[in-house]
This record gives C-alpha cells, structure tokens and sequence, in this order.
C-alpha cells in the first residue's frame, strides 16, 4: 500500500475511532458485555442496516454441546456477511474476491469472562488470499466499512493488540480446479450445473462437511448489469469437529471459517472454475502451529481434495 493511500486509511480510521494493528492478516474487536444486550441477533441487525447480506448467523455452541458433550467458550457464533456492491466491483478485478463471499467471523465470549469479542481478516489479510492489491480503492472501502459496522455493533470497545505475527505460508493458499462443461444451449448450461452441484453436495455431506450457507453471486451480478457470467455460485462449507478443535485454542479461527468454495463459468467459455481457501491461510494468518490443530485441518483437506477431485475427474 502506498504510503499516501496508507496515510489516507489511517486518518479515516482515526476520525471514526476505528482503529487496529497493522501487519495482521486478523484483527479482534473487544468490549464489556456484562448488560448481555450485544447478542447474535443485535449484532446482525446492526450488520444489515449497514447494508450488508447476512448469510450465516449460528450459534455453534448448541451442536458443539450435541456432539461433543461440551463447549469451548461461554458464546461461540459463527456470523458470516457480504456486501454485494463492493464485493462486484472486486470480482471484476479478479474472481478471487468471491472467497470472501461471503466474509466469515466469529463472535465469542471466553468462559469467566464479560468481553465479547469479533476477529475478521483484516484488507491484508484478504489481499493476501485474493491476490488483490490491499490499496486498491475497493478494498480500501471495504476495510473501513467493517471497522466501522463492528464498532457500531461492539459500542465502546476497541481493537486488541493481536498476540501473534502471521507465519510464512507454507504451501499454495487457495486450491482451485477446472471442470470441462461441453453444452451448447443455456438449459443444457443448467442440467449440468444442477447435476455438478447435486453431486458436489451429496460428496462433500457424505464425509461429514456442512453446507452453512449458498449465494448465487451470479444472479446478483447480472441484476448489477455485468453479465459476464452464466452462473457464479458460492457455498460456505465448515466441519463441525474442525472448528470445534481449533477454537479451543484460537477462538479467532472463525475469521476463515466456514470457508468459501466458488465455481463459475464465464460467457463464452466451456471450463468451469472452482476454488477454496487452503488449510495454508489457517497456520499462516492465525499462527497455528500446536500438533492438534493442525491434524485436524490437514485431515479435511485431504478429504475435501478427494471430493473435489472425484467430481471434477
């Protein structure tokens, strides 16, 4: 980012009161929550009156506790938000952006305490995934729309200093695929995707992966004017035992989680384009390194690199 544009971020952050550490691919949000008046619901009240679409707003201590016989924390919600004007202008940059349709955020209360708590990436950390540069003017628009949403939902509260510094990715940050589709009129451009995504979704539910969420980016996209594609979806995909494990340690996690998967076909072109967030980001932007964590992430990546694999052979 450059030094202007950087200088331009800062000033605007620090008239609304809205501001984080930098060098973060995370950033958490804190206030005192004794009242009990922020809840799950409020905060997304909040969230669409600031224009954004709510795709996801689960309290994951229930199926935690019916699974599990346990919970991690006092409050554990995973809340997940798009905004449909900003996250177009970023697809036609690149289609990358869609792996932030929608934003994940967890929203936690740790047991013993009144706090409560939001983390969401922070532009860096979205650059980082998506390949778009964090000075462009969109993500610039982006990052200051969220600060200020969570300080309206979160009122009184401030950013904390982050207790970690992101670690070099080790391997390739988001996995993407190529599927042939040979059609030659619209309907056929349907029965096909219906098929692809009937299969996608029974394969990836068979071994144990939960569809949190669908958005069909595409339809909104074309209501915007820009028809460049004939179908751009998005499914929010989690594991129930994955986030359990590594929020017991990082309960910031839900940032990244459920993660995106997108697939879509450009006007004109027979190869559908499929991509998700790798396990990578994980260890990377929120620092994992303990033995448990880890196992547990590798373990469904491999099996989701099975299924994705199988469905697009």
């Amino acid at each position: 980012m450059s030094s202007m544009i950087k200088g331009l971020v800062i000033a605007l952050l620090l008239v609304t009161g809205v501001t984080a550490s930098a060098d973060h691919d995370i950033q958490i949000y804190t206030t005192d929550n004794s009242d009990g008046k922020i809840t799950g619901e409020s905060v997304e009240k909040v969230f669409t009156e600031a224009g954004f679409v709510i795709s996801g707003n689960n309290d994951m201590n229930a199926p935690f506790k019916s699974k599990f016989k346990e919970v991690n924390h006092k409050m554990y919600r995973l809340f997940t938000f798009h905004q449909k004007e900003l996250l177009l202008e970023l697809v036609k940059v690149s289609p990358q952006a869609a792996l932030f349709a929608p934003l994940s955020s967890s929203i936690y209360m740790k047991t013993g305490s009144n706090d409560i708590s939001i983390s969401t990436l922070t532009v860096d950390g979205m650059a980082k995934i998506t390949g778009i540069p964090a000075d462009n003017k969109h993500m610039i628009e982006y990052g200051i729309l969220i600060k200020e949403t969570i300080a309206k939902a979160f009122p009184k509260g401030h950013f904390d200093e982050v207790p970690f510094k992101p670690l070099p990715a080790e391997s390739e940050l988001v996995k993407s695929f190529t599927y042939e589709m040979e059609v030659e009129s619209e309907d056929e451009i349907e029965d096909e995707l219906d098929g692809l995504e009937t299969e996608l979704e029974g394969s990836v539910e068979t071994v144990g992966f939960v569809i949190a969420g669908f958005n069909k980016l595409g339809e909104d996209f074309a209501e915007a004017g820009y028809d460049k594609y004939d179908f751009f979806d998005a499914y929010s995909i989690c594991k129930l035992p994955v986030i359990f494990e590594v929020a017991k340690r990082h309960p910031e996690a839900g940032a990244l989680a459920p993660c995106t998967f997108y697939l879509y076909k450009e006007k004109g072109s027979d190869e559908v384009q499929l991509a998700y967030p790798s396990v990578y980001n994980w260890f990377s932007s929120l620092a994992i390194e303990d033995e448990a964590s880890v196992k547990v992430l590798k373990d469904a990546e491999k099996i989701m690199l099975e299924v994705i694999n199988e469905v697009t052979e």
